[in-house]
């Protein structure tokens, strides 16, 4: 079991690679071919096909199996990396982007389960921890490397470079975990399920906590680098470093917060994560120079409140579920593809309605501390 407990740490560092390389100029590369005040609308698109497929997750792991269906996911995450890459068509690139977006929503779903079964008897928010931190490193290594990237080969080299590692992925799915066994997945209702969510109130102001962290991520990965970019100044190089340093906290924090959750339990840490998450995002829009050293402090700051909120929230759902509990799995995943649909809805009338990016940060900082106050309702896992 711990064997292939690593074998899942290294399939989570080598998928993050390509996603952590790609989720900040995705936007960019479909800027392209659609007007940027409008590009949100793909991602709305993708969001609600990847939903509608998370929610047959079940299904689809009692046909197929959990290993299976990693491996085809990740051939399919191949496929859209290449086609990103070489297509240069709207109708090729638009298409292989919404196939990116599932393939990787359900590769990390896949992951969970293979993290939770492994897991029996161990303590959650440290291996939560650990899973995390390696998947962090990823997100840092692949920002420090990407500015350099772009700038020799332009996006074309990160797609291909992305594909290279996600082959890596299914070579390792073909050679290892022969041996693992599913579970019995529960073939449970779409309704049943939210009637689950909904009964057990906990689990419902987690999923909560969750969404509103996976909005602040879609809402920064979409309009931060052509905010950055466009309006502030930074060349790609610039902003490759600054997002290498501002995603350092998941590496310096998740693993002892992942510990320390296992102690004194999640909900203070939510409550600390959420005040310095909004605080820092609402003062964003104050600053309009190009600094170097005072977007890589603000951003950081960010960071430390999601990195906090991330393990808290991870650690407090994985105590509360089992592997078999897939319906619910696929459910509480669907906060990330949900939070690409609500993003760009609330943020589209803004843009149309206000002069500036900077506006924006002004709603998603407001956001962050209604956060706050769902996690002061909370109650720690007994």
């Amino acid at each position: 079991m711990r064997h292939n407990r690593k074998i899942i740490y290294i399939v989570g560092f080598l998928i993050s690679i390509p996603v952590a390389l790609t989720s900040y100029i995705n936007s960019s590369i479909l800027e392209i071919y659609v007007n940027k005040y409008y590009l949100g609308i793909i991602y709305v698109i993708a969001s609600i096909v990847t939903i509608v497929g998370m929610l047959q997750m079940p299904k689809i792991l009692t046909r197929l199996g959990n290993r299976f269906t990693t491996i085809f996911f990740s051939i399919l995450f191949l496929l859209s990396l290449i086609l990103l890459a070489l297509g240069d068509r709207d109708f090729i690139v638009i298409p292989a982007f919404i196939i990116y977006f599932i393939s990787s929503n359900f590769i990390f779903a896949s992951l969970d389960i293979f993290i939770e079964d492994f897991s029996k008897d161990s303590p959650v928010g440290g291996i939560r921890g650990v899973y995390l931190t390696i998947t962090s490193f990823a997100w840092v290594i692949s920002q420090m490397i990407s500015g350099s990237i772009i700038a020799k080969s332009s996006f074309a080299g990160i797609y291909l470079l992305s594909a290279l590692f996600t082959t890596l992925v299914c070579v390792i799915f073909f050679i290892f975990l022969h041996d693992f066994k599913d579970p019995k997945y529960k073939k449970v209702s779409i309704f049943e399920t939210i009637l689950f969510f909904l009964q057990k109130k906990n689990i419902l102001k987690i999923y909560l906590i969750s969404l509103i962290l996976k909005f602040f991520y879609a809402w920064m990965i979409i309009y931060t680098p052509i905010y950055m970019h466009e309006y502030i100044g930074f060349d790609w190089n610039e902003i490759g470093i600054i997002f290498s340093i501002m995603l350092l906290p998941f590496i310096i924090l998740d693993f002892p917060l992942g510990k320390l959750s296992d102690r004194i339990g999640e909900k203070k840490m939510l409550n600390i994560g959420f005040l310095i998450i909004g605080i820092s995002t609402l003062i964003i829009p104050l600053f309009t120079t190009k600094t170097f050293a005072l977007w890589t402090l603000i951003l950081f700051t960010t960071r430390i409140g999601a990195a906090t909120i991330e393990i808290m929230s991870e650690s407090f759902f994985f105590k509360s579920i089992k592997e078999e509990n897939a319906d619910v799995l696929s459910f509480f995943r669907s906060t990330n593809p949900l939070s690409y649909i609500i993003a760009p809805l609330f943020a589209i009338p803004i843009l149309l309605l206000v002069p500036s990016f900077k506006y924006l940060f002004f709603v998603l900082g407001a956001v962050m501390l209604y956060g706050f106050l769902i996690s002061l309702r909370l109650k720690d896992v007994k």
